[in-house]
């Protein structure tokens, strides 16, 4: 295998979707985000959720006795056209292909083949475009918010969210405010008891449904957990011993955005927050089918010795119904207050 990859690779249509997007998009750790992946929907991309009609259960009698139409609710996601690059020496370009490559089971290092090349590009290309997928589905275009411009290829549903409560009016998801976790052991279970006694009547109707979730910080999530494990009891004993895959608060699963340390690192405004939801309420759609020019490609670049990776596609995020989402924004403990001289 030689030190420097320098077989071109370009994907389109078809190839793009089937080798490139289709798994990135419908993979595991794409699912693991928590909210919901609308993948190559036709365009323009629309985010549904139908009501449940009711009284439809009839005595029979001859005839159509159907009612109204089943409630449906509609928005349109504004899809951008967005590129991502990156370029790498290209020592350090084929030390970590091959790192990827050896640690497939699958893999005769004796006989490598361009297929075990191609899959290990791909798969280095995938990794970096997941984590930007994220961090932007939740935060893109936070420069509204804050002094350092970033991850604005598109807007993030918590920006939406963010603007839509500081907007106020009538139809606005409902927030809460909350004092920094680390000032009290068991601040996330009054959190998660507060902005569920304050979503509205239809958001804890769907709580059967098991598709209700609380996304937090970490400092939240880890604020909960530890409050766990003062809970003695048997089941909580053997989750701590054995770990778990995830926590839940009656049944509610809590998501670990796991952005806090990247909120430091771009002068986020806000140091911690949660919202509580329906999954199916938050969404991040991909396309890469509908408009042209959508391609991936990797490539050798001899001038300037290194390897380079390209694509483009059309992305965008957004929330359907504001009355489905309860935002909780913490905010500064009040400050102790000054003694004075007495006289």
């Amino acid at each position: 295998m030689s030190k420097i990859i320098s077989n071109p690779k370009s994907y389109t249509g078809k190839e793009l979707d089937t080798i490139f997007f289709r798994p990135l998009a419908t993979g595991a750790d794409m699912q693991a985000l928590g909210f919901r992946i609308m993948y190559n929907t036709p365009v323009p991309v629309t985010l549904n959720y139908w009501g449940r009609s009711g009284d439809v259960l009839k005595k029979y009698q001859k005839g159509w006795q159907g009612g109204s139409l089943a409630n449906k609710y509609q928005k349109t996601i504004a899809l951008n056209k967005v590129k991502a690059e990156m370029s790498y020496s290209a020592e350090d370009y084929f030390g970590m292909i091959y790192e990827l490559i050896t640690n497939r089971s699958d893999v005769n290092l004796d006989s490598l083949s361009g297929t075990d090349l191609e899959k290990a590009e791909i798969q280095l290309f995938q990794h970096a475009l997941l984590e930007d997928l994220r961090i932007t589905s939740i935060f893109g275009d936070f420069s509204k918010y804050a002094t350092t411009p970033a991850y604005n290829s598109f807007t993030g549903f918590l920006t939406r969210i963010i603007a839509d409560t500081t907007a106020g009016g009538a139809d606005t998801p409902t927030q809460v405010e909350y004092y920094p976790v680390s000032s009290d052991p068991d601040a996330a279970i009054s959190l998660f008891s507060t902005m569920w006694e304050a979503a509205p009547a239809v958001l804890k109707a769907m709580k059967g449904q098991n598709s209700l979730a609380f996304y937090v910080t970490s400092d939240i999530y880890e604020n909960y957990e530890k409050a766990l494990e003062g809970t003695f009891l048997e089941t909580a004993f053997a989750a701590l011993k054995n770990g778990q895959n995830g926590l839940t608060w009656h049944g509610i699963r809590i998501i670990d955005l796991g952005v806090t340390e990247w909120m430091k690192l771009n002068s986020y405004p806000v140091s911690s927050f949660a919202f509580l939801t329906d999954k199916r309420n938050v969404a991040l759609a991909l396309n890469t089918n509908y408009y042209p020019g959508m391609e991936a490609r990797m490539w050798y670049n001899p001038d300037e010795m290194e390897n380079r990776q390209r694509t483009i596609f059309m992305a965008g995020a957004d929330y359907l119904l504001p009355e489905l989402i309860v935002f909780a924004k913490e905010i500064p403990l009040p400050e102790a207050p000054t003694g004075g001289s007495e006289t």
